[in-house]
């Protein structure tokens, strides 16, 4: 897969905004509009991806179009985009879903690319692309002074890395927490039992510290009552499980073995990314990897339990 520059085929609503095609060997397959910096002035925060153009045979459109849009650093009038690792980290996790969108091979536009993908899975390839920000080749080949090429300082890599698992024991169970209270109070929910009572049971079980009598955390708790997660705030950590056991495919591969990778990276591009909503997730993932996901490398990339190397280290 390439990408091409094509400024100036398509409108844009911006100066800032980018138009990029996508080739397959010599056949354009699909094309994007970038969308990088902030303009607090007329655009709101955040970052998403977007359906410009979907793939469906039946409205005669073979060429998805993508939509990225960020809230990224802009240039100054004497420097470039200097953007920070979190605003890359953002930029890689809407890329992922863009390659969903755009590479997929179902021409049915119901299940074309990110359509008809079970929400529980449809965070797996944006997430998926997120790690590959601590391969240290991969950051390097970017993450360089703008003025003088002077590679970043190692120990700031080593802080970064170090930052991933800093108290992620305590952010995982937090959100297991959530998505346990979740779950208990919309297939369990019994209009003679307190909310509130349920709240305490559930974080007691879950969390180090047992909540404060008068905490109210539920009342505040608005992904499930009006952000569109009720009975499905587990979906976070999930994809972070799916995710994590994608990228440990490649570790497995070698992330250094470039044929490897190649090889390993045709395999997603022909499953994950490219079977959409055509088939149940769990079985696209099962292609891809030859089996269901395990949690084992998301409790390694989070530093809760060493690597094979570090374990016979220790025997």
């Amino acid at each position: 897969v390439a990408i091409r520059a094509a400024d100036g085929d398509a409108q844009v609503w911006h100066p800032d905004v980018r138009f990029f095609d996508v080739y397959e060997g010599t056949e354009k397959i699909a094309s994007f509009f970038l969308d990088p910096y902030s303009r607090p002035e007329d655009k709101r925060s955040g970052a998403w991806m977007d359906v410009c153009l979907g793939k469906s045979r039946a409205l005669a459109r073979p060429v998805p179009v993508a939509y990225m849009v960020c809230n990224g650093s802009p240039p100054t009038s004497d420097k470039p985009s200097l953007m920070t690792f979190n605003e890359v980290e953002t930029l890689y996790h809407e890329v992922g879903h863009a390659l969903q969108h755009m590479l997929t091979r179902v021409d049915d536009g119901d299940a074309a690319g990110i359509n008809g993908v079970e929400w529980d899975a449809v965070e797996l390839p944006s997430q998926f692309m997120e790690n590959f920000l601590l391969h240290k080749p991969t950051l390097y080949s970017f993450a360089k002074h703008y003025d003088t090429g002077e590679p970043l300082p190692d120990d700031v890599f080593d802080k970064l890395k170090a930052a991933k698992t800093f108290q992620a024991g305590m952010m995982m169970v937090r959100q297991i927490a959530f998505g346990a209270l979740d779950l208990d109070l919309h297939a369990r929910y019994d209009p003679d039992v307190d909310p509130f009572d349920v709240q305490a049971k559930v974080f007691s079980k879950y969390l180090p510290m047992p909540p404060l009598p008068d905490d109210k955390f539920l009342a505040a708790f608005s992904h499930i009552f009006a952000g569109g997660y009720s009975s499905g705030y587990y979906s976070y950590k999930w994809a972070e499980v799916m995710s994590a056991d994608a990228f440990a495919a490649f570790e497995e591969a070698g992330l250094d073995d470039a044929d490897a990778v190649r090889e390993v990276g045709q395999k997603f591009r022909d499953t994950v990314l490219a079977l959409g909503g055509s088939e149940h997730p769990s079985v696209v993932y099962e292609k891809f990897r030859g089996r269901p996901p395990t949690v084992d490398a998301l409790l390694r990339h989070n530093g809760l339990v060493g690597d094979v190397d570090d374990k016979a280290a220790a025997a």
